[in-house]
């Protein structure tokens, strides 16, 4: 399901730049939103993360008290706040804005970045990021709009300490190095290939360890929410009803009603409408479809139904959704506001 629902918010990942220090050190990265174009074109939201690949770092949100990064920690920020990376705990540094990230995003990556002469702040140097403590730094981009049941439900920073078995994530950040330098052919495919994995290992791992009480990710572990949830997202086009629904798990009409509801938010068949509609929006967005095709795939009887029904969970009739959406290259500029990001 999981899986599902990362391919419904289309997540994308890129590797932007590898990091390398030698001394005392510091570096500021802006809310997420003020190079999302930058790194991710066309992606409504944008996250970024952090693996320890030599040495040992602090991470830190402003306000917020700092985390130790071993060698094979990752540290990820699902809201895209401002965030500081360095040597040692309480360290801070100007933020690296968008013109920073304009100049330097054609060069060959990963970028080498050190320490410029001890100031704390981040800067791009000549030679190679090899120094006393390297760190991967890169980005994941999904949709928020029409519909993200997993982002609003994760926090502003997750710390994941290198597991028994987590030697892979080192060895795949080696080769993320190698194909970024290399720039052979297929190399960005690669990048973006690893970057996501890292990302849903991050959510596993999330998933299995959360002691979440309520929300999706809860409604995921929940024996009789999470069948439903599993039903709704395998046939989202089905003709369900709350009680074949209920039938279908083991319970009654109104036992689901209240158990879904307290966990997920919002009642089974509004989800099931709202899941829709993200499934209907990346069709529109990115294919040629018909409104009429879109509309009987994700379960509607007919086109008018369909468009009233999107018009008002989403904002905007389908028609005019799809022309701003490719205008816009994504979606996070149009129609009605989606989850908190």
């Amino acid at each position: 399901m999981l899986s599902n629902v990362l391919r419904g918010t289309r997540l994308r990942g890129a590797v932007f730049f590898h990091v390398g220090f030698d001394r005392a050190w510091a570096a500021g990265a802006p809310p997420a939103r003020e190079v999302a174009d930058l790194v991710l074109p066309g992606s409504d939201h944008v996250m970024e993360y952090h693996v320890v690949t030599r040495g040992t770092a602090w991470a830190a949100m402003p306000g917020k008290p700092p985390v130790r990064l071993e060698r094979g920690d990752m540290v990820m920020f699902p809201q895209g706040d401002p965030h500081f990376v360095s040597s040692a705990p309480g360290l801070e540094a100007e933020f690296i804005d968008a013109d920073w990230v304009a100049a330097h995003r054609q060069h060959e990556r990963p970028i080498p970045v050190g320490d410029p002469g001890g100031q704390h702040a981040m800067g791009r140097t000549g030679r190679t990021a090899e120094g006393m403590t390297n760190v991967v730094c890169g980005f994941w981009g999904c949709d928020v709009r029409p519909f993200n049941p997993l982002l609003a439900h994760l926090p502003s920073m997750m710390h994941f300490p290198a597991s028994p078995g987590g030697a892979w994530v080192i060895d795949a950040l080696r080769q993320v190095v190698a194909e970024s330098g290399e720039r052979r052919f297929g190399s960005e495919v690669v990048l973006e290939k690893i970057s996501e994995v890292l990302f849903v290992e991050a959510v596993r791992r999330y998933i299995a360890e959360s002691p979440q009480q309520q929300g999706w990710i809860a409604g995921l572990q929940d024996r009789f929410v999470g069948r439903a949830l599993a039903l709704l997202h395998h046939e989202p086009a089905g003709t369900w009803t709350l009680d074949e629904l209920g039938q279908q798990i083991g319970l009654s009409r109104s036992a689901l009603h209240e158990r879904f509801t307290q966990l997920i938010g919002q009642p089974p068949m509004q989800y099931l409408a709202h899941w829709r509609m993200q499934l209907a929006s990346t069709r529109l967005r990115d294919t040629s479809d018909s409104v009429a095709t879109i509309a009987r795939d994700v379960g509607y009887e007919s086109e008018a139904a369909f468009s009233r029904a999107f018009k008002r969970l989403v904002g905007t009739p389908p028609v005019l959704w799809r022309r701003q959406a490719r205008n816009s290259g994504g979606v996070g500029r149009v129609g009605a506001p989606g989850p908190a990001s």
